[in-house]
């Protein structure tokens, strides 16, 4: 792979089935793919390179939620034909609305941890690299309501 974000629809569908297959040819653990907010691209693009040109760490996540807390960009990971993400209740509940439209792809686990908030969601997704970037884009869009132009980056091949 030689590019690793993208936020145009077209563009990030074409990187996710690009990442799924760069995935499946190096048989990597797993892949990740994450969403930064607009400001926080803003700062991670300012501050991804420090004075002397390496990576100076700060992932712009510096935003907060309604309750002050530092708000994780969401995340979904793929590996061994199951997406694995975390979802609040109001995800989860929007995540089953999206499985309708692919019923190939189910939820396999539901793991909710006494001390977080929320749900780790297992899916099992059998499917071809553009089914499967599909997905990924929609997930982002209609469970995590991102905008159409939200900006993606593949983290981990």
């Amino acid at each position: 792979m030689t590019r690793f974000d993208a936020d145009d629809p077209t563009d990030r569908r074409k990187l996710f089935a690009d990442a799924v297959t760069a995935h499946r040819t190096r048989g990597s653990a797993f892949l990740t793919v994450e969403v930064r907010e607009p400001e926080q691209v803003a700062g991670f693009e300012a501050d991804a390179a420090g004075e002397d040109g390496e990576a100076s760490g700060d992932d712009g996540a510096g935003s907060e939620d309604a309750d002050g807390e530092p708000r994780v960009p969401p995340w979904i990971q793929f590996a061994e034909q199951t997406f694995n993400l975390d979802c609040t209740d109001a995800e989860l509940e929007r995540l089953n609305d999206l499985l309708d439209a692919y019923p190939e792809f189910r939820i396999d686990e539901l793991e909710s941890p006494q001390e977080a908030e929320g749900t780790n969601v297992r899916v099992s997704a059998r499917s071809d690299a553009n089914r499967l970037a599909d997905f990924l884009d929609r997930a982002f869009r209609e469970v995590y309501e991102r905008p159409a132009d939200y900006r993606a980056w593949v983290v981990q091949v």
